[in-house]
Order: structure tokens, then C-alpha cells, then sequence
């Protein structure tokens, strides 16, 4: 199976229904499979060996999809944020690539054709019989790693591993007519590839946001009837800070928000599920090398661990759930021997959507065929996940391996503290230094020095912070992930307090 046959699936199953954009004027599945075809047709003709999309959301970016498999030739979509080096480091390693792009200057030397221009091709008709037949071992696509704390990989997902995934979370045509799904999370990111598959193959529809918007966000789900949606935390945050300015509840149409990507405040939690009575809440947790989501916190864990008295219940809040039914998830020791409930390790995971593979480096799977996350973590007894980090983000003072998210937890226990962000920094005697990166919640105050205090009353003195900076935001990636690279490399001595 590959995403070619996928789409003919839709296009046979659902040939009148509208699946991409607004109800009277989008794509129906037949439309969708010709314009693809069509897509096809110019790659093939352009001599492509890459269909890469650098650009925003929108129509053309499932098309572009498709039209890739139907070529037999992998997707790539990029940041269409990314600086001219970083473009021009990316676009390097491309082997004949035909770029869909509106700033076709930004790729100097490649073949290029307009976002508009690549929707309007002649359609093709609906024959995909001279398509490319692409095995399912054949790379789909190429996602870059977010690189947050190194130089970005290609991560690569064969066909086998995305369509691993879509059969094992999704039921083909199971939803009505009337479902409508709101993406806005960005189009060179796994959740929007995903967001892609899993909605046109249930048959619902997809509601493009080139740019998010709270406010347009909140005013499109009522004007289109959106019924699922999902959003980053940085998203959801900046969602909930609109009803609240606005002092209304979120959209009644809405019967799904999933979210994921990075730590989510619990208070942004707890507000978005009284501003949203009638919406389930899904926390999704995956990576770009999992082809999506392999843990789900779904709806009926948010109301419990809401509702709940029981502290063990209500800090489930801050899992990311348990695993899907198609893949298995155990936390390992440093011997690679699973850890038992509560302790923090290596969080593990296989099954048949795991890919685990990067272009530059090959395949990262274990013999067993256990992919390392490389996230920190433990499960409950009743197989929840907590996330605890990142491993490349450990801090080693002194030889001790410190993990930044003990501290954070007991640092956003202040009553002065919105959030806050530990990193380690170089230093000569210790090897590194703990920094601690702080939001003050509006109109609180604090020094640095009542912080530091703070966690040594309650952490053994190596953990307590050797400085303490206040910030008025984090910098994040487009999917909310804390650049703490970037903390560091911004830290002024005079904006802290040092031990």
C-alpha cells in the first residue's frame, strides 16, 4: 500500500464529497485525485527526482503531496520561515528538485513553479493507472528535524510507515458529511502530513488557515462549521487568552481539540476546558520519526483528571497519555532494561509506523527494532506517560546528570512563576552551570535570589539555579518547542543573579 492507492481510495469511495476547503467551492475527492495527477504529470515532465513545497498552508499542500506519490518521488516541505542560509544549506542536498513556491528567488538555480499555478494545472482526469507504481518501501516524504538543539536532519517516512499509521488510528469514510477540520499547525511539520491523511481518508473535511490567528482562528470554527481542530501549545494558549479578552466561551461546533508538540502550561489546561465545555480535548504525543502520534490523553482522561480530587488521577493532566493500540512504548535504563513504574528514563517505542531514519545518518533502530526517542520519561501504573525532557537537554554539573524538568516543576510552584525554562550552561570548573529562565505571572513580583531559595528549600543544593533571568517570552519553534539554545546564547550576566 502507498499514498497513491490511498488517494484513489478516497477519490473512488468519496468522488462527490468535498474534502478541502470551504463547503461550496473546494476540492471534492475526484478533484483532488486530478489536480494530483496532474501535479504528477509536471514532475515527471520537469525531470524531478523532489517535489519540494516551500510555502504556507493551503490546498496546494495536499495536492503536492499526492502529486509526489502519484510521481514516485519523495515530498519535501520546508519552513518557508527559514533564513537564506539555512534555505540555501537545506535546498543543497536536494537532487533535481522541482519547487512549489510563490518566492521562487529564494531558491536560485531550482525548477520552480507558482503554488497557484501548480493548483491550476490541467486536470488529468481521474485515470491513475500511469502513475509511478511506488512499493511501499519507497521514501514518502522528508521532514527536516526541528533542530532545536543541533543542525536539522532529514528525517525520512517510507509509505509503509504512513500508511501503517492511518490504518492503525483511522476507519476509512466513518465520519458524516458535515465534519470539518480547522489545521493551522505548520505545513512542514508531521502533524500537518498526518492532518492530511487521517482527515481525507475518514472522509472529513480539511479548513486550510495559512497563518495563524487566534481571534481568525475562533471566527473561522463558527463560520465553517469546523467540528475537530488541531493546534500547538502556543496556539492553544494564545485561544484561550482570546476568549478570555473577548469573555466568552469557545465555539459549541467544536466537538475535538487535539494538541501536542511541547509542555503545555497545566493552567492553560484547566481554562481551555471551562472555556471549551462541549469540546473532547486529545493530547497527541509522536515524532516525526514515529509518522505521527503514538500516545493519546483522550477526552475522557482530560474530564476525569479535571474532576478528580484524587492527586494521582489529576496529574494525569500532564501525561501524554498511553499508547496506541499499534505500537508499544517502555521507558528503558541506561542498560536498556525496562524501568519500573515512576522512573524516569529513556522512553522507547516500535511498532509498524516507526521508521526511525534519517537521510544523513540511515536507520537509528535498535536490533529489536526499539527506536530511542531520545526523550526523558517514566510510566504510571497504568501505563500513562509524562514526558521530562529532552536527553540531549540533561545538565552534567560536576559529573551529576541533572534533569532540567525536576527543577522546572518545582520552580512553576512558585505563586509568582507563569513558567519557566533550565538549561545548562558552560562553565570551566563544573562543565556546566544551571540557568534558570523565568515568565513572572502579570503583576507578581520576585527577586532572583527568593527563586533560588525557593528550590533549595525543596531540591538538594547541586539543583538549585546559579543564575535565575527573567524573560518576557520564550523563543520556540513554529510548533512550541523552547529554543533553550537560544536562552543561552542570549544570557547577560547583568540580567542575572549568579551563585
Amino acid at each position: 500500500m502507498n499514498l497513491a492507492m490511498i488517494l484513489d481510495m478516497v477519490a473512488d469511495g468519496m468522488a462527490g464529497r468535498v474534502l478541502v476547503g470551504d463547503r461550496a467551492t473546494g476540492l471534492t475527492g475526484a478533484d483532488l485525485r486530478a489536480r494530483a495527477l496532474a501535479g504528477a504529470g509536471h514532475v515527471t515532465a520537469a525531470g524531478a527526482r523532489r517535489l519540494v513545497y516551500l510555502g504556507p498552508n493551503g490546498p496546494e499542500f495536499p495536492v503536492a503531496l499526492f502529486a509526489a506519490a502519484f510521481a514516485g518521488v519523495p515530498f519535501l516541505p520546508l519552513n518557508y520561515r527559514l533564513g537564506e542560509r539555512q534555505l540555501g544549506e537545506v535546498m543543497a542536498r536536494q537532487e533535481s528538485p522541482l519547487v512549489v513556491t510563490d518566492t521562487p528567488e529564494r531558491v536560485p538555480g531550482a525548477a520552480t513553479v507558482g503554488t497557484a499555478e501548480f493548483l491550476a494545472l490541467p486536470a488529468a482526469g481521474t485515470d491513475s493507472s500511469a502513475a509511478v507504481t511506488t512499493p511501499p518501501g519507497s521514501v514518502a516524504a522528508l521532514l527536516m528535524t526541528s533542530g532545536t538543539v543541533s543542525t536539522p536532519k532529514s528525517a525520512v517516512l517510507r509509505h509503509e510507515h504512513l500508511t501503517a499509521y492511518l490504518f492503525g488510528s483511522v476507519e476509512f469514510a466513518s465520519v458524516p458529511d458535515t465534519d470539518a477540520t480547522l489545521v493551522s499547525v505548520p505545513p512542514y511539520h508531521i502533524a500537518a502530513v498526518a492532518n492530511a491523511l487521517s482527515n481525507l481518508y475518514s472522509g472529513r473535511r480539511i479548513v486550510y488557515m495559512p497563518r495563524f490567528d487566534a481571534g481568525e482562528w475562533l471566527d473561522t470554527v463558527e463560520r465553517q462549521g469546523v467540528t475537530h481542530a488541531m493546534v500547538v501549545p502556543t496556539m492553544l494558549a494564545r485561544i484561550v487568552a482570546e476568549l478570555q479578552a473577548r469573555g466568552t466561551r469557545g465555539p459549541a461546533c467544536l466537538k475535538s481539540l487535539s494538541y501536542g508538540g511541547a509542555k503545555v502550561a497545566p493552567e492553560v489546561i484547566e481554562e481551555a476546558l471551562r472555556r471549551f465545555p462541549h469540546t473532547g480535548f486529545v493530547n497527541a504525543y509522536g515524532l516525526t520519526e514515529t509518522a505521527s502520534s503514538i500516545a493519546v490523553l483522550g477526552p475522557e482522561d482530560h474530564r476525569e483528571a479535571a474532576a478528580s480530587s484524587d492527586p494521582a488521577v489529576r496529574t494525569r493532566l500532564g501525561s501524554v497519555g498511553r499508547a496506541l493500540p499499534s505500537v508499544e512504548i517502555e521507558v528503558h535504563d541506561g542498560d536498556g532494561r525496562p524501568c519500573p513504574a515512576y522512573l524516569v528514563g529513556d522512553i522507547v517505542v516500535r511498532g509498524p509506523q516507526v521508521a526511525g531514519e534519517y537521510l544523513e545518518a540511515g536507520s537509528m533502530l535498535r536490533p529489536d527494532g526499539w527506536f530511542p526517542t531520545r526523550d526523558l520519561g517514566y510510566l504510571d501504573e497504568h501505563g500513562y506517560l509524562f514526558v521530562r525532557g529532552r536527553a540531549d537537554d540533561t545538565i552534567i554539573r560536576g559529573g551529576e546528570n541533572i534533569a532540567p524538568a525536576e527543577i522546572e516543576d518545582v520552580l512553576n510552584g512558585h505563586p509568582a512563576v507563569l513558567d519557566s525554562v533550565v538549561a545548562g550552561v558552560p562553565d570551566a570548573e563544573w562543565g556546566q552551570r544551571i540557568a534558570a529562565f523565568v515568565v513572572v505571572r502579570p503583576g507578581a513580583a520576585v527577586e532572583p535570589g527568593d527563586l533560588r531559595t525557593w528550590v533549595r528549600e525543596r531540591l538538594r543544593g547541586s539543583k538549585t539555579p546559579d543564575s535565575v533571568t527573567f524573560v518576557d517570552q520564550f523563543p520556540t519553534t513554529a510548533t512550541g518547542k523552547v529554543l533553550r539554545r537560544d536562552l543561552v546564547a542570549g544570557l547577560r550576566q547583568d540580567d542575572s543573579v549568579s551563585a
